[in-house]
């Protein structure tokens, strides 16, 4: 397994899945015992857990988010992939400007997943050349 094609896999789809919310897609990548912390104050086991946050996210989405994926930095046996998006929770925008820290198993699924984010109310693009 290619830790840099499984982290670019897992970017391709969340930038996909997430303006369509395709839970599914989002959570076929997740080992079926596989750890997502939302943040560090928000962990969620297991593919059920995830299918848990990502949906109720998507619930509170009330347009299709606009997200952008940079390149996956692989080193070792981890994967970092940045993002940035705008989603409209509630009606009103939303910025999440965020890294998430990735581990896989033999099969390419995420065993861990971590989130770091900033949040800021407002629709605020990336800067330019950022996801070039």
């Amino acid at each position: 397994m290619d830790i840099r094609d499984a982290a670019k896999r897992w970017a391709n789809m969340w930038a996909q899945g997430w303006p369509a919310k395709d839970v599914e897609g989002i959570v076929g990548l997740q080992a079926e015992d596989g750890d997502h912390w939302a943040s560090m104050f928000r962990p969620y086991r297991g593919r059920a857990g995830l299918r848990t946050y990502v949906q109720e996210s998507f619930d509170e989405e009330t347009r299709p988010a606009e997200v952008w994926f940079g390149e996956p930095q692989v080193g070792g046996e981890l994967a970092a992939v940045e993002y940035w998006a705008v989603t409209y929770p509630n009606g009103g925008p939303l910025t999440i400007s965020g890294c998430t820290l990735l581990r896989f198993n033999d099969e390419g699924l995420v065993v861990e997943a971590r989130d770091y984010s900033h949040v800021k109310e407002g629709r605020i693009l990336p800067p330019a050349g950022l996801f070039e």
